[in-house]
C-alpha cells in the first residue's frame, strides 16, 4: 500500500516523488508515457507506473492502494487531467492536493486567451517566430500565413511527434527535436540562429522554464507572445506542499541554503552560477535593494540583514527548501557571511561574487593587487595615515559627506594634491564615477553607497622599526621621551595595529607620534595639562598627518575617566598622581599593559609600592612585573678625541595581569 500517489510528468511532480522517496515514504509516481519515467529512478520507496488513466481506472487505483492523500503535480495545461484526478478523489474519497505553479510575469509581452488567439495574432505580424508550445495544438499554428519558412517549431525528441511535424509541413531547419530543460543561454542561442522576432510559450511558471524563456526574449529583443492558462486553478505551490508533507508525515525537512555575492546590485554584475543558484531558489533573503536586484517575479522573499533575524525565519518556515541570502558584492569582503555561517553550519553553499574593489578598480583602470583595501563603513579607520604611506588606498565609505570629509582631512594635513577617484551607485544607471584632487572635494556631497580610491604619487616610505631620530620632531621647552628610550619603552609596550593607547604627560608627543604609527587600525590619546606641550603635540600631530591621534587637555587621572577603555599605557608623566592613575586604568580594563618611565628614585619606590599592593588586592591573579634600568651616554667631539657623556639613567616598569 503506498502511502501517497503522485500524478507527475512535470517538475513538481518529480519533485514531489523524489522528496517522498528520500525521507522514506512510500510513494507511487504516475506518469502518461515511458517518457515520463526517464526523470524517475525507482527505489525502495519509489515505484513509477507509466500509464494513461482515464476517471475509472483511476478510482479503481485509488480503491486498491488505499493512499493517505493524492498529489496532482501535472502539467497546468492539462485541465481535463486534473479534472479525472478530483474526481476519482472525491468518489473513493482519498485527499486530494492540487500543487501549482507560481505564474509568471512580463511587461514586454503580448498576453492571449489560448492558442487560435495566438495564431490568429501571428497573422498579423513579420518575421521569424519560434514556438515552444510543443506539438499538440501545432495544427493550429498552420493557419499562419507562410508557417513554414516563418516558423520554427521546438518539440520532444519521439520518433512520433516528428512524423506528426512533418506531415503538417514543419520539416528541417523549421523543426527543433529537442529535450528540455533549455537554459537562457540555449533559448538566446535559438532565437538568434534562425533570427526571430516573436516567442510563442504558454506560461508553464518557473519548473517549466517560463523565466528562461522571458529572459532570452528580452535579450534578444524578441517579443514574448504568451498563452493564458485555461483553468482559474486554486492549490498549493510546491514548497507549501513541502511543508504539508513535512506536517502529515512527520518528516524532518533542512533546507539547502546559498550564501551568495550578488555583485554590486545589478543583475548584469551577477555571476552564471549566482544567477542559476537565484533560479533554483524558493526563497531570496536579503536588504531590499539585494534582493530586489536578483530576485525572479512572484518569488518568495524576506527583506532582511540581520543574522539572528533570518535564522529564526528559515527556521519558522519548512516549506522553503532552496534558500539563497544576498550579500553585497564579494561574500569574503567585508560581508556578513561570516556570522551567517557560524550560525548555519558547515554543509552552507558560498557562491563568491563581484567586490566592489575588483569592479571599480577595473573601471578606473587601475591594479588592486597593491593597493590598501578598507572599509570606513561604520568603523574607525585612519584612512589619512593609510594614504600618507600607501601610493593606492582603496576604502568603502558609507556616508553622503564622506567623500568631502576626506578631502578635508587629506587638505589639512597637506596632502591636498592626492587624486581620489569617486565611484557612486556601482553598476546601476545612475552609476557615478570621476576623478578629482582632494582639495577639490572639501565641499563635495555624493551618495552613501559610495566607494574611494586614493592615488598618492608621493607616498611615503612606512618606517619598518620603530625608534625615529629626536631631530624629526617639532620641539620646544617642553621635555621629550628621547629615541633610545622610546624605543625600549615601545618594546616593552608591545603594541598591534589596532591597539587603544594612551600616553600620560605626552610633552612634546614622540611617544604619542611612534605609538600612532605602530597602531594604523587603532587609536592613540595624548593626554597633556601644559598649554606650551599642547601646541607642540597638535604641530607634531599634523606633521606626521595622524589622524587617529586625538589631543586631551588636561591632568591625569582625571582627563582619563571619560576615554575608552585602554588596551596599552604609556605614562611618562604622573604629576604626582601615578597610583590613582594606575589603578583607573586597571578599572577600565583589567588586562590593560602599562609600561612607566622613572626617573627619580621616589616615583620608582611609589611605583613598586603600587605594584605590591595591587598583587597583595589580586592573589588569584598572576602578574607580568618587569623593570630595567636604562643608561644612555652619546659621544662628544673634543679636538680629535670623544667622550662619552652620561644621562641621566631611566627606569622603565612594565606590568599586566597575565590572565
Amino acid at each position: 500500500m503506498y502511502k501517497a500517489i503522485v500524478f507527475a510528468g512535470t517538475t513538481e511532480g518529480y519533485e514531489l516523488c523524489r522528496f517522498l522517496a528520500e525521507n522514506q515514504v512510500s510513494v507511487l509516481g504516475c506518469v502518461a508515457t515511458e517518457y515520463g519515467t526517464k526523470s524517475l529512478t525507482e527505489t525502495r520507496y519509489l515505484h513509477v507506473q507509466a500509464k494513461r488513466l482515464d476517471q475509472k481506472e483511476m478510482e479503481e487505483l485509488f480503491e486498491k492502494e488505499k493512499p493517505f492523500l493524492v498529489l496532482d503535480g501535472t502539467h497546468p495545461y492539462a485541465a481535463e487531467v486534473t479534472v479525472n484526478i478530483q474526481k476519482a478523489c472525491e468518489k473513493t474519497g482519498v485527499s486530494y492536493v492540487r500543487v501549482i505553479r507560481g505564474k509568471g510575469e512580463s511587461q514586454e509581452a503580448v498576453y492571449v486567451e489560448s492558442t487560435e488567439a495566438a495564431a490568429e495574432y501571428l497573422k498579423n505580424t513579420e518575421g521569424n517566430v519560434l514556438l515552444t508550445t510543443g506539438s499538440k495544438e501545432l495544427k493550429i499554428f498552420t493557419e499562419v500565413p507562410g508557417y513554414e519558412k516563418r516558423l520554427f517549431a521546438r518539440v520532444l525528441s519521439l520518433p512520433s511527434v516528428i512524423d506528426t511535424c512533418r506531415e503538417l509541413g514543419f520539416e528541417g531547419k523549421n523543426l527543433i527535436a529537442m529535450q528540455g530543460p533549455f537554459s537562457r543561454e540555449l533559448n538566446e542561442a535559438m532565437l538568434r540562429q534562425y533570427d526571430c522576432r516573436y516567442l510563442v510559450t504558454k506560461d508553464s511558471g518557473k519548473a517549466g522554464g517560463f523565466m528562461e524563456k522571458l529572459q532570452a526574449a528580452a535579450s534578444c529583443h524578441a517579443v514574448p507572445v504568451i498563452i493564458g492558462r485555461p483553468l482559474k486553478e486554486e492549490g498549493i505551490t510546491l514548497g507549501e506542499a513541502f511543508f504539508l508533507l513535512k506536517e502529515k508525515f512527520s518528516l524532518s525537512i533542512k533546507p539547502h541554503v546559498t550564501l551568495l555575492g550578488i555583485g554590486m546590485g545589478t543583475k548584469e554584475t551577477l555571476t552564471i552560477q549566482g544567477r542559476n543558484a537565484v533560479e533554483k531558489a524558493d526563497l531570496i533573503i536579503g536588504a531590499k535593494r539585494m534582493v530586489d536586484g536578483v530576485r525572479l517575479p512572484h518569488q518568495a522573499v524576506f527583506y532582511e540583514y540581520r543574522s539572528d533575524e533570518i535564522m529564526e525565519y528559515i527556521q519558522n518556515h519548512p516549506e522553503y527548501r532552496e534558500v539563497v541570502i544576498a550579500l553585497s558584492g564579494d561574500v569574503g569582503f567585508y560581508s556578513g557571511a561570516k556570522k551567517l555561517l557560524t550560525l548555519l553550519g558547515p554543509k552552507t553553499e558560498v557562491i563568491c561574487g563581484i567586490s566592489s574593489v575588483v569592479y571599480f578598480m577595473a573601471k578606473i583602470g587601475l591594479s588592486w593587487d597593491d593597493a590598501k583595501i578598507v572599509s570606513a563603513h561604520g568603523k574607525v579607520c585612519n584612512l589619512v595615515s593609510m594614504i600618507r604611506f600607501h601610493k593606492k588606498v582603496f576604502a568603502i565609505l558609507g556616508t553622503a559627506k564622506g567623500t568631502a570629509e576626506l578631502a578635508e582631512k587629506l587638505t589639512e594635513y597637506g596632502m591636498g594634491e592626492v587624486l581620489l577617484y569617486v565611484g557612486e551607485n556601482l553598476s546601476y544607471q545612475n552609476e557615478k564615477i570621476f576623478v578629482k584632487k582632494a582639495k577639490d572635494l572639501t565641499d563635495y556631497e555624493g551618495d552613501s553607497l559610495s566607494v574611494v580610491c586614493a592615488y598618492h604619487e608621493d607616498a611615503e616610505i612606512f618606517p619598518s622599526t620603530h625608534g625615529l631620530a629626536d631631530e624629526e620632531f617639532i620641539r620646544g621647552k617642553a621635555p621629550m621621551t628621547k629615541a633610545e628610550v622610546r624605543t625600549v619603552s615601545l618594546s616593552k609596550l608591545g603594541l598591534k595595529a589596532d591597539s587603544i593607547c594612551y600616553d600620560v604627560g605626552a610633552g612634546t608627543g614622540s611617544v604619542s607620534v611612534e605609538m600612532a604609527l605602530r597602531t594604523l587600525e587603532g587609536k592613540v590619546y595624548a593626554v597633556e595639562k601644559k598649554e606650551d606641550a599642547l601646541a607642540l603635540l597638535q604641530e607634531n600631530k599634523k606633521k606626521f598627518a595622524l589622524d587617529h591621534m586625538e589631543i586631551i587637555a588636561g591632568t591625569a587621572p582625571e582627563a582619563l575617566k571619560d576615554l575608552p577603555a585602554p588596551t596599552h599605557a604609556f605614562i611618562g608623566g604622573s604629576s604626582g598622581n601615578l597610583k590613582e592613575i594606575i589603578y583607573l586604568l586597571l578599572e577600565k580594563n583589567r588586562n590593560v599593559r602599562m609600561v612607566i618611565n622613572c626617573i627619580t628614585l621616589e616615583t620608582v619606590s611609589e611605583a613598586l609600592e603600587c605594584i605590591r599592593e595591587i598583587k597583595a588586592e589580586n592573589e588569584n591573579i598572576s602578574w607580568e612585573t618587569e623593570m630595567v634600568q636604562l643608561g644612555v651616554s652619546h659621544a662628544k667631539s673634543i679636538g680629535r678625541y670623544h667622550m662619552m657623556m652620561g644621562e641621566n639613567p631611566i627606569y622603565i616598569i612594565t606590568i599586566q595581569a597575565a590572565f
